[in-house]
């Protein structure tokens, strides 16, 4: 028996030396209905998944969140606009409002009302003679509806 020559039992068992193919089971396939949620029957659409099903669902987490949140940021302004729901946050030069928006949903378990976006430009900074710029970043800033908070300063 050679390395990719691997017999099945089948082919033992076959003694006219016709060989017999598997029958091809076509596992993890679905339908575009299945896909979608929703099986059609009689022209009505009909839900097949059930309510825990959902809530096993939502509880997995894709883990994307913590690339996109650098860093909550604590400054003088940013704990002065947290009395009024809104917070800072340092986020990944390539994130937009709605993955911002989803990753506070994530890590904090709250919907935003609304999220701003700044782009900073990185400032010139000087080591003795060695001249650079530190590089650019985002910030976020996330409205929070009323009631709502973030525990950022706890640690501070």
């Amino acid at each position: 028996m050679g390395f990719f020559e691997k017999k099945n039992k089948k082919d033992s068992d076959n003694k006219s030396g016709s060989q017999v193919r598997p029958e091809k089971k076509e596992e993890g396939k679905e339908s575009m209905k299945d896909l979608y949620g929703e099986k059609q029957a009689g022209g009505k659409k009909q839900p097949t998944k059930s309510a825990e099903e959902k809530k096993q669902k939502k509880e997995v987490k894709s883990g994307q969140a913590y690339k996109i949140l650098v860093k909550p940021l604590i400054t003088e302004k940013a704990s002065i606009l947290g009395a009024e729901n809104k917070y800072f946050f340092e986020v990944s030069p390539s994130a937009n409002k709605i993955e911002v928006a989803k990753a506070i949903n994530e890590v904090y378990g709250v919907n935003p009302v609304s999220v701003n976006i700044i782009k900073m430009k990185g400032k010139r900074v000087r080591y003795g003679r060695t001249e650079g710029k530190k590089k650019d970043w985002k910030k976020a800033i996330v409205t929070l509806p009323k009631g709502e908070t973030i525990k950022v300063y706890e640690g501070v």
